[in-house]
């Protein structure tokens, strides 16, 4: 007895067949077509707000890669090695370069965005990107980004590298950190290494050092200094305390400025003997009303 015929799966594969045909003849004719266009035009995106690259060094790129394109056939321009040679810039995170049909090669830039400037103890200066990479400082443009300085010690090659010591991976953690929080974006200046490999931060407000230590429980530190902030400084004032250390989970150590002996000197404690004023260490467990709800 003969089997009944599917139909179905017939059709099916009569479809592939001529999707297949169809591909292979247009691939055949864009192959066709591409040996007869010539590049007519280069269309180049930056986007961002950063200057690192400009138009005219994509074009010195291009040149020296390929030469003139313009009037070239677009089969004997190689697209990838494009590519290849502008992701080799250190101020260019990704590039994609194609062409149509019309002999256009379009080319997307993508520049690295720092988020700190570092000088190092050796007086090296370059920036960390976004993505925890190092990179040279650009002598066309200076981004405005947060500059970490002092007792820091890892160095920098002259070009893109992964960051090695735990302080520069610790700055980085905290910059991005700060970045992302409008508040302490607009707080925070400048980041500082002290000789006890303490990171500092400097306010836009306040004479105050506020003492990190390391970006370890980084989010819990900085809750404690908004509610230090939102409760405690508006009742004492914002030059009252010379550092605010939050390096300690779950408290905030306070030093008191010195104060003119002759305006200040009872509340900032005075030595008896001698009446030059003294600092006042305030210290003390987080008290539940400075704690925000988590």
């Amino acid at each position: 007895m003969l089997k009944r015929i599917d139909w179905r799966s017939v059709f099916k594969g009569f479809a592939w067949i001529v999707s297949l045909a169809g591909t292979i003849v247009l691939m055949s004719f864009v192959s066709i077509k591409k040996n007869t266009v010539t590049c007519t035009n280069i269309k180049i995106l930056i986007p961002g707000a950063d200057n690192f690259i400009e138009r005219e060094e994509v074009d010195a790129i291009l040149k020296q890669s390929q030469g003139v394109l313009i009037g070239q056939k677009l089969e004997q321009i190689n697209l990838e090695q494009i590519e290849q040679k502008l992701k080799a810039n250190p101020y260019i995170a990704f590039a994609t370069v194609y062409a149509d049909m019309n002999g256009v090669i379009h080319i997307n830039v993508k520049q690295r965005q720092p988020i700190l400037r570092i000088i190092n103890a050796s007086d090296q200066d370059f920036y960390i990107d976004r993505n925890g990479l190092k990179m040279p400082i650009s002598p066309n443009f200076t981004a405005s980004v947060l500059v970490a300085n002092g007792r820091i010690l890892e160095s920098f090659s002259g070009k893109v590298d992964t960051l090695i010591t735990k302080l520069a991976k610790d700055l980085y953690k905290t910059a991005f950190y700060i970045e992302q929080d409008t508040l302490w974006d607009a707080q925070i200046e400048q980041l500082v290494v002290n000789d006890k490999n303490d990171i500092e931060l400097v306010p836009r407000v306040g004479n105050q050092r506020i003492i990190l230590g390391s970006a370890d429980s980084l989010e819990v530190k900085m809750r404690n200094l908004r509610a230090f902030y939102n409760k405690a400084m508006p009742k004492v004032g914002w030059d009252t305390y010379k550092t605010i250390n939050i390096k300690y989970t779950n408290q905030v150590v306070c030093e008191k400025n010195k104060v003119d002996s002759l305006t200040g000197g009872a509340k900032a404690g005075l030595d008896s003997t001698d009446k030059k004023p003294i600092d006042t260490m305030v210290r003390e467990e987080m008290p539940d009303e400075l704690k925000e709800d988590n």
